[in-house]
């Protein structure tokens, strides 16, 4: 099994870890906002949160770029 096979092999998976990702960047933000006005603890917790959601959302991200890419690569060869 291919690498592009193996990373796009389940583009639905791969939109749900991207937008949960999303959703962890968004929270991480608003944390890091929220620190501002508060103690300074809710921004390093928001850092990591924002740290965790980007690193999702690039996994799943690559997911989806590796199907597309996968299925172009694959219409070409036959």
């Amino acid at each position: 099994m291919s690498l592009l096979e193996k990373l796009g092999q389940d583009p639905q998976r791969s939109m749900k870890r991207f937008l949960s990702g999303l959703g962890l960047f968004v929270i991480g933000l608003a944390l890091i906002f929220l620190g501002i006005y508060q103690s300074h603890i809710w921004q390093i917790i928001g850092l990591v949160i924002l740290a965790c959601g980007c690193l999702f959302a690039i996994y799943g991200y690559i997911g989806m770029f590796a199907n597309r890419l996968y299925h172009i690569v694959n219409r070409t060869k036959d």
